[in-house]
This record gives C-alpha cells, structure tokens and sequence, in this order.
C-alpha cells in the first residue's frame, strides 16, 4: 500500500491524532466530569469537563502524531527504505522527545517505552496481515468424481 508524501503526512496524521485525542478525551472526560459533579449537576458538569480537557487531550495527541511523523518521514529518506524499524525507532524518539524537560533518564525510558509500544503495533499488524492474506489466497475448486454411469 502506497502511502502519501511525507510533507502531507505529517499534517494529515497530525489532524487524525487531534481528531482521535479530542473524541477519546471527550469521552474520558464526560465520565470524570459526570462522577466528579454534585447530585443534580452530573450533566452539566459533564460538559463543563468536556469543553476544559478535550481539547487539551487533542493537542497532547497532535503533538505525538505530528513528532511520530516527522520522525517516520526523517528516516525513511534517510534509510531510503519502508520497513517495520521506522515506526519502531519513531515511536521510540517521540517517546524521548517528549520527555526532553524530564532529563535523561526519562528520556531513555520514554524512548524504550515508546519502541515497545510499536513493535506491539507492528507486530500485530504483521499477523493480522499474515492471516488476512492467508484468508484471501484463491483455492482450486474439487471436482467431485462419482462412479462412471
């Protein structure tokens, strides 16, 4: 499967990220904001919670997208290759990158967390690819000999 130029990459996947974080965020934080509220105020302190957080979780999720990508893109052109080890090695530095403020030792340990993270995803998607195809091979039809009239 072709995927689009890297440029457009970066900001489509940054806008689903965005997308992804505020419906997830809003959905985490109606419930917080629901069990958090008075008796009698449970709805409107839902929405109260929704309109403070989801567009926080949104801008945490584009910014990950958007460093994922950047880093997805860098070392394809770099590696001049498409291969299951960028998005291992992006999540592993968007982990890293994200963690710059907590010093080094955080770093290292975003930076593991987020590798493993993706070779998870990638490994599934590896064995759903595997089985999907499997599903899909064409199969020669038996033709059924009966006894000869």
């Amino acid at each position: 499967m072709e995927r689009e130029p890297c440029p457009y990459r970066i900001v489509t996947d940054a806008g689903g990220a965005f997308a992804m974080g505020a419906i997830g965020g809003s959905i985490f934080s109606a419930v917080k904001g629901f069990r958090n509220a008075p008796q009698g105020q449970k709805f409107p302190g839902s929405l109260k919670s929704i309109k403070a957080r989801a567009p926080v979780y949104g801008g945490n999720f584009a910014a990950w997208g958007c460093i994922f990508s950047t880093c997805d893109c860098t070392l394809s052109g770099l590696r001049r290759k498409e291969d299951m080890l960028n998005p291992i090695l992006s999540g592993g530095i968007t982990g890293a990158v994200l963690a710059v403020r907590s010093g080094r030792g955080a770093m290292a340990r975003n930076f593991v967390v987020g590798a493993v993270l993706l070779s998870i995803i990638e490994g599934v998607s590896l064995v759903i690819q595997h089985v999907a195809a499997r599903n899909m091979k064409p199969v020669q039809p038996q033709l059924q000999m009966g006894p000869p009239p």
